[in-house]
């Protein structure tokens, strides 16, 4: 399989359809994984020729494109509203940013994530492409803001700390190591903010950050 020919984009897939098949295939690749679904189990699944359906969608990777694509975008539009919410200090918002990444990778155990490694090279490639875009954009905004408002140490260099998290998380995450550590994509988010975050915070920003993920945690949905 050619690693060079990226998923189409979800802006591209029939209005109709598309939502429908890819809700069947969401099923079907929770529950068998990417290895074990073909285009023969969907096309069954979903009641049509498996001519049909490849007018939607010419492969199984551009059906795991598109999954990323709305996984990625739902999680993006989450984000963003805790970023640009003003009435949430810093470290709230960096406390809504995690619950709201986490929540959305729940479902994505370590098992799942190396099937893909395996079985769908180019989609595994799509998901660090994304982590690569959106930590630096989601995290970055956090430190640079907390280096403004005290929370975060002034004394760091926003732009390495920044890099070294998204190398942290893009090496964290990947299946292998998840594998050795035991831990899901969730566990491994919380505990390595834990970890690196604790390392830049401020005393104030540190009780701040202690009491606001407690309350997340809690309430899910209290900062978005």
């Amino acid at each position: 399989m050619s690693r060079s020919k990226i998923p189409p984009s979800t802006k591209t897939i029939d209005p109709i359809q598309g939502p429908r098949i890819l809700e069947a295939a969401r099923g079907l690749l929770f529950t068998r994984g990417v290895n074990g679904t073909t285009m023969d189990d969907l096309a069954h699944e979903l009641g049509m020729s498996k001519k049909t359906l490849y007018l939607h969608f010419p492969g199984k990777d551009a059906i795991l494109g598109a999954i990323v694509d709305e996984l990625a975008e739902a999680m993006q539009a989450e984000v963003n509203k805790v970023l640009v919410n003003e009435n949430l200090s810093c470290t709230e918002r960096l406390c809504g940013v995690i619950e709201s990444i986490g929540a959305r990778m729940s479902r994505l155990t370590p098992a799942m994530l190396l099937d893909l490694k395996r079985n769908a090279p180019v989609v595994h490639d799509k998901i660090d492409g994304l982590r690569r875009k959106n930590i630096p954009r989601f995290f970055g905004r956090i430190i640079r803001d907390g280096m403004s408002d005290g929370t975060i140490r002034s004394d760091i260099d926003p732009e390495f700390a920044t890099e070294f998290w998204l190398q942290a998380i893009r090496g964290l995450m990947d299946p292998d190591t998840l594998e050795r550590t035991k831990l899901n994509m969730q566990q491994t988010l919380h505990q390595g903010v834990e970890l690196f975050f604790r390392g830049l915070l401020t005393p104030t920003g540190r009780d701040q950050f202690q009491k606001h993920q407690q309350k997340c945690r809690r309430h899910p949905q209290a900062s978005a």
